[in-house]
C-alpha cells in the first residue's frame, strides 16, 4: 500500500496542487490507515503484509479505532475525509474494483467561528511570553504578535521561512492553501520584533545552518501545528482565560478586530487569503454581536 499512497500524493502535488501542510496531514493520516491495516493483517495471518489490501472489515475497523483513540470531530473528520480520497483514487486507477469510499461516514462537525478575544484578553495574551525572558519567550512573542497582525493559519504559520519576511517591505509572503500566495503588509512596531527575534533567539535555537524555517522548536526543528497550539493554550492558561484559545481563535479575533475598525470586508478576504467573500461573512457576523 505504501507505493499507492506514494502514487495519490504525487497526483495531489501535481494535479491537484495541494499545498505542503496540506500534503503532510495526507501522508500521516493515511500511513496510520495503512498500519492499522497490516496489524489487523498480522493479528489474522500471523505475518505482515507490505501488500496488505484494504476492504469493508479492515474500513470499519479503523473507524472504531479513530473513535477509540477519542480523536476531536474535526481530526477524525480529516483522517476520514483523506481515506476517502485516497479510496477513489485506487478505484480510479484500477487498483480497487469497487469504490470503498462510501463505507466511511465522516462526523459532523460544527464549523461555526470561535469565540473572539476581546482587545483586553489579546493584549493580555500578547504580553505574557515577554516575561519569561528565554529564547523560547521571545520566540512565542514575535508568534504571537504576528499570528495577531496577519491573520495567518496556524499552518501558514508554522510553514514560514525566514525568506518569507520582507523586512524593508514591511510584508510578509505566505504560500496560502491550494498554492494561493499573497502579500500580507505589517507595521515596524512587529518588523522590529521579528528582527530581534531573527538575530537573536532563533540563531541560539537552530543547529543546523540549512535549516530555513522562521519558527523552530528546542530541536531546532520547524514547529508543527501541534506544538503551537500548545504553545498558545498554555500561555492562555497562564493569564486565566477559561475558553479554548487556538490559533484559529486568534485569527479569528484578528478579522472581527479589523472589521470593528473599520476595515472592509473585501480587505479582511485578502487578508485571510479567502477564495469567497461569504467565507469571510462569518467574522462579520461576529462583529455585529461582538
Amino acid at each position: 500500500m505504501e507505493e499507492q499512497i506514494k502514487s495519490f500524493l504525487t497526483y495531489l502535488t501535481n494535479e491537484k496542487r495541494y499545498s505542503a501542510n496540506t500534503l503532510a496531514s495526507y501522508s500521516s493520516d493515511l500511513r496510520q490507515l495503512c498500519a492499522y491495516a497490516e496489524s489487523q493483517r498480522k493479528a489474522k495471518d500471523g505475518t505482515a503484509s507490505v501488500g496488505v489490501e484494504l476492504n469493508a472489515q479492515i474500513l470499519a475497523g479503523y473507524m472504531r479505532n479513530l473513535r477509540e483513540r477519542k480523536y476531536t470531530l474535526s481530526t477524525v473528520a480529516r483522517k476520514v475525509a483523506a481515506a476517502k480520497s485516497f479510496l477513489k483514487f485506487l478505484t480510479e486507477t484500477g487498483k480497487l474494483r469497487d469504490d470503498l469510499s462510501p463505507q466511511l461516514a465522516s462526523p459532523h462537525v460544527n464549523k461555526s467561528a470561535p469565540r473572539p478575544l476581546s482587545i483586553s484578553e489579546v493584549r493580555r495574551l500578547l504580553a505574557e511570553p515577554g516575561k519569561a525572558r528565554t529564547f523560547e519567550g521571545k520566540r512565542d512573542k514575535a508568534m504571537l504578535e504576528l499570528l495577531y497582525a496577519t491573520g495567518l493559519r496556524a499552518s501558514e504559520m508554522v510553514g514560514l521561512n525566514v525568506k518569507d519576511i520582507d523586512v524593508r517591505g514591511s510584508k510578509v509572503h505566505c504560500s496560502g492553501r491550494n498554492l494561493r500566495a499573497r502579500l500580507i503588509p505589517i507595521d515596524q512596531h512587529i518588523i522590529q520584533i521579528l528582527k530581534e527575534y531573527m538575530a537573536g533567539a532563533r540563531s541560539q535555537l537552530v543547529n543546523n545552518e540549512e535549516e530555513n524555517a522562521l519558527f523552530v522548536n528546542h530541536r531546532g526543528e520547524r514547529l508543527t501545528r501541534q506544538g503551537f497550539w500548545k504553545i498558545i493554550q498554555g500561555y492562555a492558561d497562564k493569564i486565566g482565560l477559561k475558553n479554548e484559545v487556538t490559533p484559529r481563535a486568534l485569527r479569528h479575533s484578528f478579522a472581527v478586530h479589523r472589521l470593528k475598525g473599520g476595515t472592509d470586508l473585501q480587505s479582511v478576504q485578502q487578508l485571510l487569503g479567502h477564495a469567497h467573500v461569504s467565507t469571510t461573512r462569518v467574522y462579520k457576523q461576529a462583529e455585529a454581536r461582538s
